[in-house]
């Protein structure tokens, strides 16, 4: 069973604005362990709330589909969006994967609000797919974006699309093409974004080319962040300035923090935890608009499922999240760094330079002391690499 935790902020009657904060994968340890690190690296013992945590309301779910008891974040994402359950692997479709459901996106679309999708992976994932999408597969990745395109909702944003070009019916325009015509300005990069949303009618906010040529499934996470990157902080400032600007009877947006699960995929704590802290800082943002408008403003933050079963502490009672400050990149741009290295240097790719960069990165041996097994278990992964 997978559960998930919820905050509100409580608009005064019937909400006009709306924020859907889903933080992917993060479950209560997700939350608790960010907080616990949080007060660690502040020297304290304890807690350093998040934002988010210290809204009044608080609730647990359970998050199982209708065919698993182990959810994946299509049919999570899914009764996150429509309130129905569904096969896992599925969107906006009920378990018999033909009878289509509508997500709450595309009703307070129909009620005359603006509408926004963001995420800081791509615009076609299992999450924001879920609420403009019908599909059964969540991989068909060119039907997704043909189908962002049909829900016409006013705002999206996220890294890029996956399969912009139909691999079947080659005369088709690209996905990018299909959605200039369908009316959509398409920024690439925040700065970018700035320049064209005034003249712009329905918005398609992506990453930088550059970006995208680097990496298209997703932004980077916060930890290898660069100057210039898209956040997700820009996102949400993004979304609120071009909705707010629409006009409608206020808004409904869903900002997906969705790496939180690709790091804990990883089993990559440092990653995920200031992965948990860059949306909270997303939802600062929105916070910052509740402020403004406190009587009027909806905030829910949530999540679709927890990954990775994290623990905090094992055996002592002890728990060093503070050593994680340590860690200067995700352990997936250290592997790719070491991949690119093992690759021009052959036969030169020598241990004495992993360990540098283990040391540099991570801070074993200087400030994480490992043992002869230990440095055995981390020299032994170099060879196999060799």
């Amino acid at each position: 069973m997978a559960i998930c935790l919820i905050c509100t902020v409580k608009a005064q009657g019937k909400a006009k604005y709306v924020f859907y904060f889903i933080g992917d994968g993060m479950g209560v340890n997700q939350v608790n362990g960010t907080e616990t690190y949080l007060a660690a690296v502040d020297g304290r013992i304890g807690t350093s709330p998040l934002c988010f945590a210290q809204f009044p309301f608080t609730g647990l779910v359970t998050t199982y589909s209708a065919t698993n008891g182990v959810t994946d974040s299509a049919a999570a994402g899914t009764a996150l969006s429509s309130g129905y359950k569904t096969k896992n692997g599925a969107l906006g479709v009920e378990a018999d994967l033909t009878t289509r459901v509508n997500s709450i996106a595309v009703k307070a679309k129909e009620e005359g609000k603006a509408v926004g999708i963001a995420t800081s992976v791509s615009v076609d994932h299992a999450t924001p797919a879920a609420f403009y999408a019908h599909v059964k597969e969540r991989t068909m990745y060119h039907q997704i974006g043909k189908d962002l395109i049909s829900a016409g909702f006013d705002f999206y944003a996220g890294s890029d699309f996956l399969c912009p070009k139909d691999t079947v019916q080659n005369g088709e325009p690209d996905l990018y093409t299909q959605c200039t015509n369908a009316g959509y300005t398409i920024a690439r990069g925040y700065a970018d974004f700035r320049k064209k949303a005034p003249k712009a009618n329905k918005m398609l906010l992506l990453q930088t080319e550059a970006a995208s040529q680097a990496d298209k499934t997703c932004i980077p996470y916060a930890i290898d962040r660069k100057k210039g990157d898209m956040t997700l902080q820009d996102i949400t400032r993004a979304a609120i300035n071009f909705l707010s600007a629409k006009q409608t009877d206020g808004f409904f947006m869903m900002i997906e923090g969705g790496k939180i699960d690709w790091a804990c995929h990883s089993n990559d704590v440092a990653t995920a935890f200031k992965e948990v802290v860059d949306m909270d800082n997303a939802v600062k943002v929105a916070y910052e608009f509740y402020e403004q408008h406190p009587d009027e403003t909806l905030i829910v933050i949530t999540a679709d499922h927890e990954t990775g079963g994290l623990v905090l502490g094992t055996g002592k009672y002890e728990l060093h999240t503070d050593l994680l400050k340590y860690q200067r990149q995700s352990s997936v741009a250290f592997s790719k760094m070491i991949a690119r290295q093992q690759q021009k240097e052959g036969k030169n790719f020598t241990w004495e330079f992993v360990r540098k960069q283990l040391q540099d990165g991570f801070g074993f041996w200087t400030q994480i002391p490992l043992d002869d097994s230990e440095t055995a278990e981390l020299k032994q992964a170099y060879e196999k690499i060799l």
